[in-house]
């Protein structure tokens, strides 16, 4: 089981950007630039760490129109398939009900799009391409 904390430190920041770093940019190709991008500033961050206290998994919320938006979802490869993915959107999702909000976002890399939808996320788009990789948006009412 994953141990999910909001960042509240610029070592966990770190850490969470790291992740990002090596998932998107390295291992996606993803443009540094737009990985890392000016909503970095205003969202709240999650980091996951192993019970042996490593970090390994990290994500972004933001809070658009009536949607806790999910955002930069990451586990690094050596981890996946560990449920550390399903611990850290749960985690997120904990704190959009604790906002008030009832509805989650967020848009999948059609690759894990069955993922999401054995977490109870409904397509309502079609595909589309974001930093050169398809993808699809996904809702969710908590």
């Amino acid at each position: 089981m994953l141990n999910v904390q909001e960042v509240e430190t610029k070592r966990q920041k770190d850490e969470a950007f790291d992740i990002r770093k090596v998932v998107f940019v390295e291992e996606q190709n993803v443009p540094f630039e737009e990985e890392m991008d000016e909503h970095d500033d205003h969202a709240i961050h999650f980091v996951g760490y192993t019970l042996e206290r490593r970090p390994v998994a990290a994500s972004r919320l933001r809070f658009v129109d009536e949607f806790g938006k999910l955002e930069r979802i990451a586990v690094l490869e050596e981890e996946r398939g560990n449920g550390f993915g399903r611990d850290i959107i749960l985690a997120m999702e904990d704190v959009i009900r604790s906002k008030g909000f009832t509805k989650s976002k967020l848009n999948a890399q059609t690759y894990a799009e069955d993922f999401y939808k054995k977490l109870g996320y409904e397509t309502v788009s079609d595909e589309f391409m974001d930093a050169g990789i398809p993808h699809v948006t996904m809702v969710k009412d908590l």
